[in-house]
């Protein structure tokens, strides 16, 4: 834990009582804070009295004695509107953080050299992978990695603060939102495109949390911008001509005069105007696909920044096991592979996975969000035949007829089914089975995780037993 002193011996709101309110109430009292937490839910409030943590109606509380409100990312802050807890506070003067800001003015109260080198990512899709990635290949090289933030361990639940430590944060847009005075040693973008656009107000807003990520960088510190979408294209050139920074890019599409590419493949370090070959990321098992290549090139980046050797970095690309609910596989069946890519809740995401593989038994469905699958278009080709599932099924089957081959199945478990039938029946070598949504899962299951869940028992539920072993 990361105890916060910043307000010992005064009064803290803490709204919103998930993995990162429960940090942050911890950690505040630790610091010797008075700390007053609430969560509109009965049954979170439960859960985190049965954590220790005593709970205060700040509904019922005088906002004037509160020297903060801390609030949880997932509670709207400014858009579609304020929350009323937000409201209140700001009609006390009451200012309002969250947990990664309460991080970062911990890290700037110590003296410079006693502070842990930032690691920040940040992005539409791969930041969880790219997070981890990092963090795998840092602590495969000897250094103290601690790796959290939106992924895994909140960041005041990390290991404290040491100067020696290097911190990998995942950082999500609504993070980014109420943080002023992170400061990231090397702050890494991966790509940008429209998501979660109620709750910044649209295109403009998002763009603007994910920038955050950079406000505080300076003189020696590092920027790795994704190159492979115009937006950040855009911002990577902005951000060079800024000069604070040094700007590193990092493609899985062009080869870059200066930058690190993943060309076919193969990873090239061009930071310094020589492109130097770095190894084949066909050996990387666990890195299929393009998307995952740009997250390589970026990861590659971070920790060469860092100082970290080639070929240190390469045996940790190798070695990654990957994330799970992420191009997962999680079984084969008489020569099937099954596909767990539940992670991809936009049609952006699903767009990587449909990249990855040809014959395609492709499971859709869930929530949908704005932009359908009628950007998946040029994709269709890869897919041998669409089942779907879920309250997007009509809207998909609409945008696929004509195209795709397709069957509304309702339930992920008869789409298994249906998919591993028609995928033996074929008899064509290399068939996969993809559940790679491209929709919310909230329908049917609590979040993405239960629904991979989901699926994986599914699978193996249907292997023979000697198989569900291996799997």
């Amino acid at each position: 834990m990361i105890p916060i002193t910043e307000y010992a011996g005064r009064d803290v709101a803490v709204f919103g009582l998930g993995r990162t309110g429960l940090s942050a109430a911890k950690a505040l009292k630790a610091g010797g804070a008075r700390v007053h937490a609430w969560d509109d839910n009965e049954e979170t409030r439960n859960k985190a009295e049965a954590a220790g943590l005593t709970l205060s109606d700040i509904n019922k509380r005088d906002w004037q004695t509160f020297a903060a409100l801390v609030l949880s990312p997932g509670i709207p802050y400014k858009f579609p509107a304020p929350h009323r807890i937000v409201r209140m506070a700001e009609m006390t003067g009451v200012p309002v953080v969250g947990d990664m800001e309460l991080f970062a003015r911990a890290v700037q109260s110590l003296p410079e050299r006693g502070r842990p080198k930032i690691i920040g990512i940040t992005g539409t899709n791969g930041k969880s992978t790219t997070t981890s990635l990092i963090g795998h290949i840092l602590k495969q090289a000897g250094r103290d990695a601690r790796i959290g933030g939106n992924i895994g361990t909140g960041v005041l639940d990390l290991a404290a603060l040491h100067a020696n430590a290097v911190y990998v944060l995942e950082l999500s847009s609504y993070q980014l939102d109420l943080v002023k005075s992170l400061h990231c040693d090397v702050a890494v973008l991966l790509n940008m495109s429209p998501d979660h656009l109620d709750r910044h107000g649209g295109m403009e807003g998002y763009q603007a949390a994910k920038m955050r990520i950079f406000q505080n960088q300076q003189k020696g510190d590092v920027a790795i911008v994704g190159f492979d979408d115009v937006i950040t294209q855009s911002i990577a050139i902005g951000l060079s001509g800024q000069g604070k920074a040094r700007v590193v890019h990092a493609s899985s599409t062009y080869a870059l005069g200066r930058g690190v590419s993943a060309i076919d493949g193969k990873l090239y370090d061009n930071q310094s105007g020589k492109a130097e070959f770095i190894g084949n990321l066909a050996e990387c098992p666990a890195l299929p696909g393009k998307h995952n290549h740009q997250n390589a090139a970026a990861a590659y980046a971070a920790c060469r920044a860092l100082g970290v050797e080639h070929g240190v970095i390469m045996a940790g690309l190798k070695s990654f096991p990957g994330l799970p609910h992420r191009l997962e596989t999680v079984g084969t069946i008489d020569g099937v592979r099954f596909v767990n890519d539940s992670k991809a809740t936009n049609a952006q995401a699903a767009e990587q996975a449909l990249k990855a593989f040809k014959n395609v038994y492709w499971i859709a469905g869930g929530v949908p969000k704005a932009e359908g699958i009628e950007p998946l278009a040029p994709l269709f080709p890869n897919i041998a035949k669409a089942y779907l599932i879920g309250a997007a099924e009509d809207a998909f089957a609409n945008t696929l007829k004509g195209k795709v081959a397709l069957q509304k199945c309702g339930t992920l478990e008869n789409a298994v089914a249906a998919a591993l039938r028609d995928a033996k029946a074929a008899g064509e070598e290399g068939a996969i089975v993809l559940l790679s949504p491209a929709c919310a899962s909230f329908d049917q299951f609590r979040d993405f995780e239960h629904r991979g869940d989901v699926f994986r028992s599914i699978v193996q539920s249907m292997m023979p037993a000697e198989l569900k072993v291996m799997a």
